[in-house]
């Protein structure tokens, strides 16, 4: 951004709805402070008004535009009291920078108030508009700089750190409202000069009440809407810039890499257009860059130092001479010169050292003088910020396909249409005449996508949504056609730019909706008319993911985004004793191995590295995390694309965060196992370290209390069937988007990433699953027969016990839940010993494919629809497997909810069980403080407490045995 744009800060602060009464008269007169970087603004005083409307602007002027992501912006409500009182609060928020958005990107979006202690009482919440717009500085001349810097007075250097002073005590004791004043608006500039310090009194001006000519971008962005600039997420230029520019890999073994940055040639007698190459030779290594006629090639080359097998380096000049594309067998190369190296005294680098600068080295030739080469040699590791544009000699040189990469998913949206009714449609005159009652139907296309409503006659309403997926960068248009049913031809069509549709972050926002005249060709330019609405919900998370194996679960708008909770650093270190996959040079196999990870919208792809079944990667990599119940991915693929072939998987690895502890290092080998139709097979192992760090270790408890999608698929969710739907179209997207990245990430390894066919019917995950089933009622069949034996005396010593507990628990009724819960307590306490302290991974005999048959394996890599009988057989074999695959669905659930209670108890989330482990302590004294009946009275009426009470949102142990790990990221 130009030097002289400045940025300035909107907040809109719009609204607030069900507050806390605090004047005594249940009510409230609430106003607004709002603090950013130092300064603070004040809106308008409500009297007497628990759902307020404020509807006003106030301009901050951000100082630092590159630390805006990292500013706090901290809104309180308060009470405001008669003069002289102390106003009472009412709740606050607070936002980060990376919320921030530019102006016509901006939506109200509606933030829950939060307590300032835990003795506050608050309730309700507050919309608000957040939005910054950039302007052009009018250029200040030289002259007047100078004078400007020379005369600026002391005082005026420390504005913010006066605000900062006078912050707290204006928290403590709020300002009054102004005295009654004829004029309004000397009232309110009378409050306004109150609460902002006097070295920006002329900025500290409320929106309002500031009449400036607005610049040439604001006028276009309040005319159009639009942005005048590319919003890129700081996050993800964050978490993208920090893999490479980390201090030090400190989870993966550091590699000696030799560096050769060749810069460019000057060459003395030859043409300008005589195009030159220069190669790298060390002993049998060999690689040149590439011919360019400018003699300018600023290449890195990396060779790894451990497999050189020699001392010496050389860096030679070469020009092709009588190249033409008639006659290429004319080409010749000469020899310009050459520079040696010897490797024995070449600098060793080390980051953060600066990089070593090239330098003009002489050219040494019997035939050619004064031929000079720009050459820098230097030994570094993997964590040399040129390792990344390198071009490394393990990778096969000059091979793009082999190069490390780090990929993003596309920015999903659902899309919503909702067609409501048509009007005065200009039917074909021979098919009315047949029908005295024609049914239409409106189907609506957005790019390959397509949906259709329910036939109706014509003149009623259908009221019916149609939800699409959208991905940036949009299609250019939706299609929206009537069709008659009666002969299947097309009424009329409406084409919607999607860039123009509105946005909206939550079902309060109103969306309106509009009438579209129908076109239906070229002779009939008005056709009739549609009344629809449509928008882009942004308060949705797009799932592109099968859902055991869920790595993101933020909403799709911008504002409604937390800070991260943490860091999660992965090493992927090597692999070991990996099998062949393909043939080379005859009947001999061979392996070029390469690794892919998936953590939320992020992808990373290592350096392929050719020709090894033991390769060493050692690369490091880092994702944010924001919610902890989430599963990284990692896979180990074949690269058959350099030699234009498909990628073959070699195995996968899934590690969900909840099971780790915080700031601990794993180091683990897993095993690789890949299933085809002849079988499960071992395919070798991969060595990952992984490490999730957290800051917070209260937020991340805090966490499993909070739903873990956001809030509009509690208010207003999408149907099972249709988001099943909605989750297959956003897998497609995301791997075409990909496949169409350079290189290329194939479809056939996003898809093996993705889990894309969880939802095909497989015999062998219907027995995995029925098994899981079987294993969690087994300790419930085992309960049984233990009371089944105490009934029936088989053991009598044990049945005398359980006399005298059973009188003791009768006796002395209010000790039987205390012993229990503590019993609970000691025996968490001594599992936690005996808790497993690697990462789970995929298990093959949880997976059940060590027994399946291979006609099984035959079904479950069959297409689908399948094609190996005829035309009945087919119908009835698909409606079988179509049917097969819900049930198979249904059982998976169900074992879920059994192993998210068997993990509760066995410390596979550390956290979690923690959790319980304080819960039962606290309960166990709580029941031993307070009487039994008491707690089973405030039970029951908090059971049956009224609905004005009671949350849309789902309660604290619902969101808590949600978040509990199960054995589904662990079926293959």
């Amino acid at each position: 951004m130009a030097e002289n744009c400045t940025r300035k800060l909107i907040v809109e602060i719009c609204n607030a709805n069900n507050l806390m009464p605090k004047d005594g008269q249940g009510t409230a007169s609430a106003y607004a402070i709002v603090d950013f970087a130092g300064q603070r603004r004040r809106t308008k005083t409500k009297f007497r008004d628990l759902n307020p409307v404020w509807d006003e602007k106030l301009e901050f002027l951000v100082h630092d535009i590159g630390s805006m992501a990292s500013e706090i912006l901290e809104i309180n409500l308060y009470n405001d009291k008669k003069i002289g009182k102390r106003s009472n609060f009412l709740g606050k928020i607070k936002l980060a920078g990376t919320v921030f958005v530019s102006a016509g990107a901006e939506s109200l979006v509606y933030y829950s108030l939060e307590k300032r202690s835990v003795f506050s009482q608050v309730k309700g919440e507050i919309g608000v508009k957040i939005f910054y717009v950039d302007e052009e500085a009018a250029p200040t001349p030289p002259e007047q700089k100078e004078e400007t810097a020379e005369e600026k007075p002391p005082e005026e250097e420390k504005p913010a750190e006066e605000n900062k002073e006078e912050a707290p005590k204006e928290e403590e004791k709020p300002n009054p409202p102004p005295p009654e004043s004829s004029n309004p608006q000397d009232a309110v500039a009378a409050s306004t000069s109150e609460t902002n310090p006097a070295p920006e009194e002329e900025n500290n001006q409320p929106l309002a009440n500031k009449e400036e000519p607005p610049s040439e971008t604001a006028k276009y962005k309040a005319e159009t809407g639009k942005s005048t600039e590319l919003i890129i997420n700081n996050l993800e230029l964050r978490s993208l810039s920090g893999d490479r520019n980390r201090i030090g890999y400190d989870l993966v073994d550091p590699m000696p890499f030799l560096y050769v940055r060749v810069v460019k040639a000057k060459v003395a007698n030859k043409e300008p257009a005589c195009p030159l190459h220069a190669k790298i030779v060390i002993g049998t290594h060999s690689i040149k860059t590439k011919t360019q006629i400018d003699r300018d090639w600023d290449q890195v080359f990396a060779f790894d130092k451990e497999r050189l097998n020699s001392s010496s380096l050389e860096v030679s000049v070469w020009t092709e001479e009588g190249k033409n594309e008639e006659a290429p067998s004319s080409l010749a190369e000469s020899c310009l010169g050459t520079v040696p190296f010897d490797l024995q005294e070449v600098p060793k680098r080390d980051p953060p050292d600066s990089p070593l600068a090239p330098q003009w080295y002489s050219l040494e030739s019997e035939s050619e003088t004064g031929n000079d080469v720009m050459v820098a040699v230097w030994v570094g590791t993997q964590a040399d910020e040129a390792f990344q544009e390198a071009w490394q000699s393990d990778s096969g040189g000059l091979i793009p396909e082999t190069r490390a990469k780090v990929y993003l998913s596309p920015k999903l949206w659902y899309l919503r249409l909702t067609v409501i009714q048509t009007q005065d449609l200009q039917l074909d005159l021979v098919s009315e005449a047949k029908v005295r009652s024609p049914e239409i139907f409106v189907k609506a296309l957005l790019g390959a996508q397509l949906f259709k409503t329910s036939r109706t006659q014509v003149g009623s309403a259908w009221n019916e949504d149609l939800v699409f997926v959208a991905a940036e960068p949009f299609e250019p248009f939706l299609v929206v056609k009537v069709e008659d049913a009666s002969n299947g031809q097309s009424v009329g069509e409406v084409k919607i730019h999607v860039s123009s549709i509105d946005r909206r972050t939550d079902d309060k926002t109103e969306v309106k909706s509009r009438w579209f005249n129908l076109i239906g060709g070229e002779n009939k330019p008005y056709a009739g008319r549609i009344h629809i609405r449509v928008c882009l919900e942004g308060g949705y998370h797009v799932l592109d993911e099968a859902a055991h194996v869920t790595s993101d679960v933020r909403a799709t708008a911008k504002q409604l985004t937390k800070p991260p909770i943490g860091l999660l650093d992965v090493g992927i270190r090597g692999a070991n004793n990996l099998l062949p996959v393909k043939t080379k040079d005859g009947p001999c196999g061979t392996t070029d191995a390469y690794v892919v990870a998936k953590y939320g919208p992020k992808w990373i792809r290592t350096r392929t590295i050719l020709d090894r079944f033991n390769p060493h990667w050692n690369e490091q990599y880092t994702w944010d995390v924001y919610d902890s119940c989430t599963v990284l991915t990692i896979g180990v693929f074949d690269n058959g694309r350099y030699k234009g072939d498909k990628d073959v998987s070699i195995g996968k690895v899934r590690l969900r965060l909840s099971t780790l502890d915080m700031n601990k290092v794993y180091r683990n080998s897993h095993t690789l196992t890949v299933l085809s139709p002849d079988g499960a097979k071992k395919m070798g192992e991969i060595e990952i370290a992984i490490r999730f760090c957290c800051s917070s270790w209260l937020s991340l408890i805090q966490a499993y209390g909070s739903p873990m999608l956001p809030r509009m698929h509690h208010v207003s969710p999408l149907g099972p069937a249709q988001q099943d739907i909605l989750r297959y179209t956003a897998m497609r997207i995301v791997t075409a988007r990909l496949a169409r990245s350079e290189p290329a990430l194939g479809q056939e390894v996003v898809q093996f990433m993705l889990d894309s066919d969880t939802h095909v019917w497989s015999m062998r995950r219907s027995k995995a699953n029925w098994f899981r089933v079987v294993g969690c009622l087994s300790r419930v069949a085992s309960l049984v027969r233990w009371l089944d034996e105490i009934r029936t005396w088989v053991h009598p010593p044990t049945t005398v016990l359980v006399h005298g507990l059973l009188v003791a628990a009768v006796v002395c009724s209010h000790l039987v839940l205390p012993t229990i819960f503590m019993y609970a307590f000691l025996i968490l306490a001594l599992r936690l010993r005996y808790c497993r302290r690697i990462p789970y991974n995929v298990e093959s005999r949880l997976s059940y494919v060590d027994v399946v048959s291979p006609d099984e394996l035959d079904e479950e890599f069959d297409e689908f629809p399948t094609n190996k009988s005829s035309d009945t057989i087919r119908i009835r074999y698909d409606r079988l497997r179509a049917l097969a695959s819900r049930v198979q669905t249904l059982l998976g659930d169900v074992a879920v909810q059994g192993e998210r209670l068997e993990a509760l108890f066995s410390w596979k989330d550390p956290r979690a069980t923690g959790i319980l482990l304080v819960f039962c302590l606290f309960v166990s004294l709580l029941f031993y403080l307070v009487p039994l009946k008491v707690l089973v009275l405030g039970a029951g009426f908090y059971y049956i407490r009224h609905p004005r009470f009671r949350d849309d949102m789902p309660s604290i142990p619902i969101n808590f045995f949600r978040r509990l790990p199960s054995l589904s990221d662990q079926i293959m």
